[in-house]
């Protein structure tokens, strides 16, 4: 197991960064949260106000640290103008990781999306190429925040390349707490199934997205890797294999899905880092 001191998270009073600061306190781990703004409940005992795609302010935060959770982005297309979007996005994971490997930083944790597919938010519906969806298949953007995750994963393997900085981009879907989100969305799968259709139904509780962010940081690896992490079920109500034929009916499938079980080849997440989600939305 990698020993990790302490740890920049970026984005740190957003959802995946407050449960990432909220996990490394329980175990013990210093953390610096790096946000626009410091609304004073985080969990972390240096807190610094700055953008992400600012050099200088980046360069202030990585002082003491040996690994960064990079959460900070703009989380929609719909969220900003496509040049705010996509810009912002790869200028900050750029500045980032450029700073913290001039810093000396072994290890960076990149809150990539599933978005990157280019599924979710592409102007006209598409289907995957196969089933279950894996690491392996294309990336086919048509919206300025897929291309930003897509290359922000790209920016990870640079880095890579170039400094020997290990990065792990962690492919996330819906994110949410069982006792609030994730019941949402649960409710309005059940009601109009075709709502999940594009993200093939996957969720994943924050706590186990902190758990997989902790994982990241802390097993020995090396190079760059892009892993998929998810739950194993589904939060629609109804089986896998039905929503399939309904929904995507002309994609292969290459094993059969049982109950409800994710759409998705999770092997990679069980493999290299051992993620064993343990909070699921019966």
């Amino acid at each position: 197991m990698r020993i990790v001191n302490r740890v920049l998270v970026t984005g740190a009073a957003g959802r995946l960064g407050r449960a990432a600061l909220e996990l490394l306190a329980r175990e013990g781990i210093a953390a610096t949260a790096f946000d626009l703004r410091d609304p004073g409940d985080l969990k972390a005992d240096r807190v610094v106000v700055g953008d992400s795609g600012d050099a200088v302010a980046v360069r202030d935060a990585l002082s003491g640290v040996d690994a960064v959770v990079h959460c900070a982005a703009i989380p929609a297309p719909t969220l900003g103008t496509a040049q705010q979007v996509f810009c912002g996005n790869t200028r900050g994971t750029f500045t980032v990781l450029e700073e913290a490997a001039q810093a000396g930083v072994g290890r960076a944790v990149l809150a990539g999306s599933q978005s990157a597919y280019g599924f979710a938010w592409a102007p006209e519906p598409f289907a995957p190429h196969y089933l279950p969806l894996d690491e392996a298949h294309p990336l086919l953007a048509a919206d300025p925040y897929a291309l930003s995750k897509q290359v922000d994963e790209q920016i990870g393997e640079m880095i890579n390349r170039r400094y020997g900085m290990t990065v792990v981009v962690l492919r996330f879907p819906l994110l949410g707490g069982l006792d609030e989100r994730l019941p949402e969305y649960a409710e309005r799968y059940r009601r109009e199934p075709a709502e999940g259709a594009r993200s093939l139904w996957a969720y994943l509780e924050d706590r186990d997205a902190a758990a997989a962010n902790l994982l990241a940081l802390t097993r020995p690896l090396t190079g760059c890797h892009a892993i998929l992490v998810a739950a194993p079920q589904t939060l629609a109500a109804l089986p896998t294999e039905e929503l399939l034929d309904r929904f995507h009916p002309g994609v292969p499938r290459r094993i059969a899905f049982p109950g409800r079980a994710v759409p998705l080849d999770l092997s990679r997440a069980t493999e290299l880092l051992g993620l064993v989600p343990r909070h699921l939305c019966d």
